[in-house]
């Protein structure tokens, strides 16, 4: 679909668009940093009744999840991050004697970060009807920080009339 149709469409349905980043800066190597608020005032501002939420992670060794924000459970899953794949463990992502790709100035040894993050997805879809997210009583949405402390955003998609 063209941008025009897109935009036809916009105007004779209701249908709308918000994109948005968030700024979020992790203080702690691994963080769930619980971003849950900020999308629902990003629901609100952009007056969709009816459609779906998309938190999306644009960075390799951090990731988006759904979970309970109870602390002790939080630190546990810290943990849990962590035997999957040790900050002590050897990557050969982190030998910059032998890798040659995608390497910047004062590169990051991270290679844990990175396989940790294939146990989080880079995004969660959330429904909105009635002008609110449909989550379970429990769930919170989480940036989860997994090679931090460092500056990151969080991109929102919001879809619906």
């Amino acid at each position: 679909m063209s941008s025009g149709n897109a935009l036809a469409l916009e105007r004779e349905s209701g249908f709308r668009v918000l994109n948005r980043k968030i700024a979020l800066s992790s203080d702690l190597p691994t963080q769930f940093i619980d971003v849950t608020e900020q999308i629902e005032a990003l629901v609100r501002e952009s007056g969709i009744e009816n459609g779906i939420a998309i938190a999306f992670s644009s960075h390799t060794t951090a990731g988006v999840a759904i979970n309970e924000a109870e602390p002790l459970l939080l630190e546990d899953m810290t943990r849990q991050l962590e035997c999957f794949a040790s900050r002590e463990a050897d990557y050969q992502h982190d030998d910059l004697s032998i890798r040659t790709v995608n390497l910047e100035p004062n590169e990051r040894k991270n290679g844990h970060a990175h396989c940790q993050r294939l146990f989080i997805g880079a995004s969660e879809s959330i429904p909105i009807v009635a002008g609110r997210l449909q989550m379970g009583r429990w769930q919170r949405v989480f940036f989860v920080e997994l090679d931090g402390p460092r500056p990151r955003h969080l991109v929102v998609q919001l879809i619906g009339a």
